[in-house]
C-alpha cells in the first residue's frame, strides 16, 4: 500500500487535531486486493442487491453548523437567540431560510427540512458517530475509534455501483470526521475495502487529477496488457482442472479491476475538465463548489454514495465572519446541484443530504470564549445536539416541506421529534437497501444495519 501525509490543519474545540494518514492502493494490476474486494461486493450483492438505479450525495458540514442561522431561524425570539441574521421567505409559502440563502430561497420547492433532528450530545464525535453510523455508545472525545461502519458504507456493500466500473462509494476529497480519515466514514468491521475511495486534492485546482485513476506512470497501458496476459498464462493450467468455477469468477474479478483502472468511462467521469465554464461557475469556482459538482459527475456515471467534506464550523466565536464567508458558498453550490441535477433530468434519482454532526447552542455566548466578551470577535454559539436541522432533496423527496418544529427558542423539538436512525431509513429507502439486514462484527456477532427509527414518509 502508499501511504500518503494528509498534512496538517487547525485543531477543533477539543484540540483533536485533523492530521491523519491515509492509505491508498496502488494504480494498476499491482493494486493489493481490488479484485477481492469487486469479489466481496458481488457476494453481498447476491444476498440482496437493489434493482434501484439511486444514488446519495452527502455535503458532510464538519464541526456543525447552527440551525438557528439557516434553515429554522427564530426572529420573535431574544436577540441572544435570533442571532445577527434576518430570515428571508422563500418560493414556498411559510418557508424561510437565512439572509445568506438568497439562491437556495428561489428553489425551496425542491428540497425539504427535517426541523426536529435530536440525538442529545454535544460531543463532536459523539454526533458524528450517531450521524454517520446510526449509533452513538461508546464513542466520544475521550475514546474516538469507531464502533460501526458507515451508513454509505452498509449500502454500497449491498448495493455495488449502479454502473460497472464505477466505484460505489467515494468521498470527495476525502472521508473525515472531526479530524478522523475516514473516521466515521469507514466499513470498521464490514472491512476497509468498504472505506470510501477518495480523490484528495483540490478539484477547483487547474492540475486536479485523481490518484488511482488511471495506471501509474511507471506502468504503461501496454505493459498492464503484457502483465494481464501473464497471469493469464500462468493460471491457465490451474483453471484447466478446476471444476468448481473458481478460477472463473476470479479471472472476471480481475477483469473487473482491470477495467476500473484502464477504463476510458472511470477517467473521464473524474475529470472536471470535460465540465463547461458555464456549468463549472454554476456550483462556485471554489474547492467546495467544484466538489460537489464532481460528485455530480460521479452519480451520473454510476457511482451509488458520494460525500463532500466540508470542514471548519465550530464556531464558538466570530460566528459572524465565519458564517458570512461558508454560507454563501453551500448557498451557490446547493443551488447549483439541485439545479444541475434537475436539468439533467437526475434529481429524482438522487437523494441529496446535508447536515453536520450537531447543531449550535440557541443562545449565544458573549464572544469571549473565557476572556472579555466580544474579545474572540463576534459572539458564537457552543456545541448542541438537542435540536438540529437536516436538509433533504431529490431522490423522490417532496420539496418544500418543514418536517417536524423547536420550540419558540429552539432549543428542543416540539412536534415530530425524529432521530438519526430516521435519517438512515430513510436514506436507505431511496438506494433500496433493507434496514433490517445483518452484518457480523469483529467478534462474529450479527448487528442490523439500523437499530432505530423508521422512513419519514412526511418527506414522500
Amino acid at each position: 500500500m502508499l501511504r500518503i501525509h494528509s498534512g496538517q490543519t487547525s485543531a477543533y474545540c477539543d484540540g483533536s487535531s485533523r492530521r491523519s494518514f491515509v492509505q491508498l492502493g496502488v494504480a494498476g494490476m499491482a493494486s493489493v486486493g481490488l479484485s477481492q474486494i469487486l469479489a466481496a461486493k458481488e457476494q453481498s450483492q447476491a444476498a440482496g442487491k437493489s434493482s434501484k438505479d439511486t444514488s446519495v450525495i452527502l455535503l458532510w458540514l464538519d464541526g456543525g453548523p447552527g440551525h438557528m442561522d439557516t434553515y429554522d431561524m427564530k426572529p420573535e425570539a431574544p436577540a441572544e437567540y435570533r442571532g445577527i441574521w434576518k430570515p428571508i421567505p422563500t418560493n414556498v409559502p411559510g418557508m424561510e431560510v437565512t439572509e445568506l440563502f438568497p439562491l437556495q430561497a428561489k428553489i425551496a420547492d425542491k428540497f425539504s427540512v427535517v426541523r426536529s433532528l435530536h440525538h442529545d450530545s454535544g460531543d463532536h464525535f459523539t454526533g458524528g458517530h450517531w450521524m454517520l453510523t446510526g449509533r452513538g455508545e461508546g464513542v466520544s472525545g475521550a475514546n474516538t475509534k469507531g464502533k460501526y461502519p458507515f451508513i454509505g458504507s452498509v449500502a454500497t456493500k449491498v448495493t455495488g455501483a449502479r454502473r460497472p466500473g464505477m466505484p460505489a462509494h467515494v468521498a470527495v476529497p476525502y472521508g473525515m470526521s472531526i479530524g478522523l480519515r475516514p473516521g466515521y466514514f469507514g466499513g470498521n468491521y464490514l472491512g476497509v475495502h468498504h472505506n470510501p475511495f477518495e480523490t484528495e486534492g483540490d478539484p477547483n485546482a487547474d492540475n486536479f487529477q485523481v490518484r488511482n485513476v488511471g495506471p501509474s506512470q511507471d506502468l504503461s497501458l501496454d505493459r498492464l496488457n503484457d502483465r494481464r496476459a501473464l497471469l493469464t498464462s500462468v493460471d491457465s493450467l490451474r483453471r484447466e482442472a478446476d471444476a468448481s468455477g473458481m478460477f472463473e469468477s476470479m479471472d472476471r474479478f480481475d477483469r473487473t479491476a482491470f477495467d476500473m483502472v484502464t477504463g476510458a468511462k472511470t477517467r473521464e467521469a473524474f475529470d472536471l475538465t470535460k465540465e463547461d465554464a458555464k456549468t463549472r461557475e454554476l456550483y462556485g469556482r471554489h474547492s467546495w463548489g467544484q466538489s460537489t459538482l464532481l460528485a455530480r459527475r460521479l452519480v451520473e456515471a454510476g457511482t451509488t454514495f458520494v460525500s463532500c467534506h466540508f470542514g471548519g464550523w465550530d464556531h464558538h466565536w466570530d460566528l459572524k465572519s465565519g458564517m458570512e464567508n461558508y454560507l454563501p458558498k453551500i448557498d451557490q453550490l446547493v443551488y447549483g446541484l439541485l439545479t444541475d441535477l434537475s436539468d439533467r433530468g437526475l434529481l429524482e434519482k438522487t437523494l441529496v443530504v446535508l447536515c453536520g454532526e450537531f447543531s449550535r447552542t440557541p443562545r449565544m455566548n458573549d464572544g469571549g470564549n473565557g476572556g472579555p466578551p466580544l474579545s474572540k470577535g463576534t459572539p458564537g454559539r457552543d456545541h448542541w445536539g438537542n435540536a438540529m436541522s437536516c436538509f433533504l432533496a431529490g431522490g423522490g423527496v417532496q420539496g418544500g416541506r418543514l418536517i417536524g418544529s423547536t420550540d419558540h427558542l429552539g432549543e428542543s423539538p416540539k412536534e415530530h421529534p425524529l432521530r438519526p436512525g430516521d435519517i438512515h431509513h430513510t436514506i436507505y429507502q431511496v438506494l433500496g437497501v433493507d434496514p433490517s439486514q445483518h452484518f457480523l462484527d469483529h467478534s462474529g456477532r450479527p448487528v442490523v444495519a439500523v437499530d432505530h427509527g423508521n422512513v419519514i414518509n412526511e418527506l414522500f
